[in-house]
């Protein structure tokens, strides 16, 4: 009788899903009606929610969001894709390579893929329409660069994943360097190729001098991007001491140079981008009354991320105690072969990912899926790899594809319209994370074991 009501419940809570409850919500109703009908007690919840999330590593999440909102509000994360334009925009379909470019550059310091969507949308997709491209299309492009914005380290769901599976996030995060840049070169060629058979964008000269200049402006960012990474591969500091370092920089960057570049407006002496002069190297930073929004926006982000982990924990409990960790491991153990267990794990992470967030895909199917690879010879970094790009890739698959929500919230362009000019960065990424799966070495030939910190 449980199982009938279990069907029953779930189908509702899909209703809910589909007439756009907010998957919070969704998941919350699950876990009360599951709760109920298995007799699971609800003083339990509480104490579940509150344990789930009383956990130090969890402190990166609301840092690396923050850190995202102030490389854009410091202006940094303009520079960056300045920088990106000034090395790409010399061929065909280079602003919105570069756009792919200053997607990954961004995610190298942030570690979200709607924020990395929606702050290199908000400044690259007006630039793309201006320069020659199809609008829906440049709309596109942004969502998918976002893709990257969980694969490039530092990353919030390498964190979750960490922190559910037991591994060294250090670990997770130097696992996700090879395969993020390899993304953001296939979805570039794939840019490259379309542009190239529809004649779009305008071309600038290929000029070292503007490179040089674009690099030294975008310095703060390459500057951020440096000290997170080497505090974490050489063991400096945590990933979770990585996201206050870095945060922090970008605060005291951001504060200290904004009254510079106020001085400097009000005597027009700010560099246009195209000579050596000081003023090019200021950037434009923020006032200390500017901080609180700062932070509020980010709060608000964190809000709708932290008490879906929650909830999710305790859905996870509760599927474990349904004896749905057990039939999904018997269901694909009888498929036998290395390849055939790997590539049913990655449909059913694809599949999902179609229709869930990446925060509760990876809670629900990683304690799943992670044992039963393991369990054939993957590593477990490699694994967790090939999982987060297959979430990654669902951002931009219907149903769900919250980047392309992202992107049609921010560029006006409705979400069904985006689907088709999706399909050859989706095609990318799936030969990408193909690839992937198949050389193990693209996940794991960066790690060191020794000194690492795990949270």
């Amino acid at each position: 009788m449980e199982a009938v009501w279990i069907s029953l419940l779930s189908l509702a809570v899909t209703g809910l899903f589909i007439l756009g409850v907010p998957i919070f919500l969704v998941i919350g109703f699950w876990v009360i009606g599951a709760s109920l009908v298995i007799d699971f007690t609800l003083a339990n919840l509480g104490v579940t929610l509150y344990e789930g999330l009383n956990f130090y590593g969890l402190l990166a999440m609301p840092l690396f969001v923050l850190t995202g909102d102030l490389i854009k509000g410091a202006g940094i994360a303009k520079r960056l894709s300045d920088f990106a334009y000034s090395v790409l925009g010399w061929m065909r379909g280079g602003l919105a390579m570069a756009s792919l470019g200053a997607s990954g550059l961004f995610a190298a310091i942030s570690g979200s893929n709607s924020a990395t969507t929606a702050t290199i949308g908000s400044i690259m997709h007006p630039e793309m329409v201006k320069g020659g491209y199809d609008k829906n299309f440049a709309a596109a492009t942004v969502a998918a660069g976002g893709t990257v914005g969980i694969i490039i380290p530092p990353s919030i769901i390498f964190i979750v994943y960490g922190f559910l599976l037991n591994i060294s996030v250090s670990d997770l995060f130097v696992g996700g360097i090879l395969p993020g840049i390899l993304m953001v070169v296939a979805m570039q060629f794939a840019c490259w190729l379309v542009c190239q058979l529809n004649g779009w964008g305008h071309l600038i000269s290929f000029s070292p001098r503007r490179i040089l200049l674009a690099g030294l402006a975008a310095w703060p960012g390459f500057a951020a991007i440096a000290l997170v990474i080497w505090g974490i591969y050489s063991g400096a500091f945590s990933p979770t001491e990585a996201a206050g370092v870095s945060a922090g920089f970008c605060l005291l960057a951001g504060l200290a140079f904004y009254p510079i570049h106020q001085r400097l407006l009000r005597s027009g002496r700010v560099g246009s981008g195209d000579d050596l002069r000081l003023s090019g190297l200021v950037i434009e930073g923020f006032s200390l009354s500017t901080v609180p929004s700062l932070i509020m926006r980010s709060g608000r982000i964190t809000g709708m991320l932290v008490p879906l982990v929650a909830v999710s924990v305790v859905m996870q409990q509760i599927l474990s105690l349904l004896g749905a960790n057990a039939f999904v491991t018997q269901v694909l153990g009888a498929l036998g072969g290395y390849y055939a267990i790997l590539f049913a794990c990655m449909a059913l992470v694809l599949i999902a990912g179609t229709f869930l967030e990446s925060l509760p895909n990876t809670i629900i199917l990683a304690p799943i899926l992670a044992p039963i690879a393991v369990g054939i010879g993957v590593d477990p970094i490699h694994f967790a790899v090939i999982f987060l790009v297959g979430d990654a890739i669902g951002f931009i698959t219907p149903p769900y594809g919250l980047n392309l929500y992202v992107a049609s919230g921010i560029t006006g362009i409705p979400y069904f319209r985006l689907l088709k000019y999706t399909l050859p960065y989706l095609f990318a990424l799936m030969l990408a994370w193909l690839l992937i799966a198949l050389v193990p070495e693209l996940s794991t030939a960066l790690l060191v074991h020794e000194g690492a910190g795990v949270y």
